[in-house]
């Protein structure tokens, strides 16, 4: 996929001052980065749009297996909850929740946390509530998460420290710091940035035991995340998790939840992931499975 005609030229001069593998890595970074300000200066242009809550209207019911009408035997899609990262609102998601919709994903929703949050569990907890009122609503036992960045710590530790997995069939990662992140020293300042970090009191409870998880977690992570250090922290990386980690090559952290080869893989992931294939999988193998690459730019 071509992201940009305006690199182009640079390429002679790249071949020319570099070896051929790192010309070739620096047209890439380049490409990145190039498509991180332009996912930048939209989103900022999105950004209002999402500040508030979105309006909690009836989300439509799962299909009763006692309805009249004669259906075909399907697998009931479980609702989708798509999660913000730090600093951020649901405005990310207008593109990948288009996408969902358009595949067949009607229930989805997506939650504002405050900005001024100071406590990865405490939205954690929030996000809890959230969903027993998603299931109420729909008749849904269980939903499927999309959190991108910090969103998917708080949905992790949701599921793996205060019970979600009884509620959370599949956790979709994408760019979040499972292992903690050393970017950006001088944020620290933050008590959210504290807890994301290598070695904080909240990382080291995720790397406890949590034996009979039943939630499947896939995280999606970068090569060229500029805000992921080291990059494979990015990786679910747990003895007790079921767990597939799927190496992105030629997008940055923004882009993550906005390129459509990324949300294409989302919905492969969520349409694939039914409760049968998950027990058999489970049976099959009790440690982290590395799915394939996904190239995109």
């Amino acid at each position: 996929m071509k992201v940009t005609r305006a690199v182009l030229p640079f390429l002679p001069l790249c071949q020319r001052l570099l070896p051929t593998r790192l010309a070739g890595l620096s047209l890439t970074l380049l490409k990145a980065t190039a498509l991180e300000l332009a996912i930048l200066a939209g989103h900022l242009l999105l950004y209002p749009s999402g500040i508030t809550q979105e309006r909690r209207s009836p989300l439509p019911p799962l299909p009763s297996p006692e309805s009249g009408t004669a259906q075909l035997p399907t697998e009931a899609k479980p609702p989708v909850v798509l999660l913000h990262g730090f600093i951020d609102n649901r405005s990310v998601f207008v593109l990948l929740r288009r996408s969902l919709a358009q595949h067949g994903r009607q229930q989805v929703e997506s939650l504002n946390y405050s900005p001024l949050t100071c406590d990865i569990r405490a939205a954690a907890e929030l996000l809890g509530r959230h969903i027993e009122g998603i299931c109420e609503r729909t008749g849904s036992k269980q939903v499927d998460i999309v959190g991108h960045s910090l969103g998917g710590l708080i949905a992790r530790y949701y599921v793996q420290c205060l019970g979600g997995d009884l509620r959370v069939r599949t956790l979709v990662t994408l760019g979040t710091p499972h292992s903690g992140t050393q970017v950006v020293p001088l944020a620290n300042a933050h008590p959210i940035v504290r807890q994301m970090r290598p070695g904080s009191d909240l990382i080291e409870e995720l790397t406890l035991p949590a034996p009979g998880c039943r939630t499947h977690f896939v995280s999606f992570w970068s090569d060229l995340d500029h805000l992921m250090d080291p990059l494979e922290t990015a990786c679910v990386d747990h003895p007790d998790l079921l767990a597939q980690n799927v190496r992105v090559s030629g997008i940055g952290h923004l882009a993550l939840p906005v390129h459509p080869a990324v949300a294409a893989g989302i919905r492969q992931v969520l349409d694939a992931d039914t409760d049968a294939a998950t027990d058999t999988a489970r049976t099959g193998a009790n440690a982290v499975g590395h799915a394939g690459g996904l190239t995109v730019a």
